[in-house]
């Protein structure tokens, strides 16, 4: 079985995302650069799978200790998965990839971070019990 796992950030209502990326892209407040610190330990060495622009915005050390593979959320995801069987993959932004991927991601790694400004894209807790809320 292929360990599925997320690893994200959140601001104090749930943002992700502001035109494009991280609300608090930027910040160098300590919480902030420990959280990306954290992000790149608890991934290295596993697959990282995600979307094009979550791909783009990786920094270049981060591909060579860690297998990077950008994917598109009309792939089958059963198949994305089962190119790395026994590995760990950790299933990256953005919510096009985790509305495909919620029902296969086991273990959910949100942080809350002291943001709370503004946001365009919101994390949706119907993803923790493996989908997205229809309405």
């Amino acid at each position: 079985m292929i360990d599925v796992r997320c690893i994200c950030a959140i601001g104090q209502r749930g943002q992700l995302g502001l035109n494009g990326q991280l609300p608090w892209e930027g910040n160098t407040d300590p919480l902030f650069v420990e959280d990306v610190t954290r992000f790149f330990a608890l991934t290295m060495g596993h697959v990282l799978i995600a979307g094009p622009k979550t791909v783009a915005s990786v920094p270049a050390f981060a591909f060579e200790d860690r297998t990077i593979d950008v994917i598109r959320s009309h792939e089958d995801p059963e198949a994305v998965l089962a190119r790395y069987p026994g590995r760990r993959v950790f299933v990256g932004g953005g919510i096009a990839v985790w509305n495909v991927y919620a029902k296969y991601i086991q273990n959910w790694d949100v942080t809350r971070l002291p943001y709370d400004g503004d946001a365009d894209r919101w994390f949706d807790p119907a993803w923790l019990v493996g989908g997205a809320l229809r309405g």
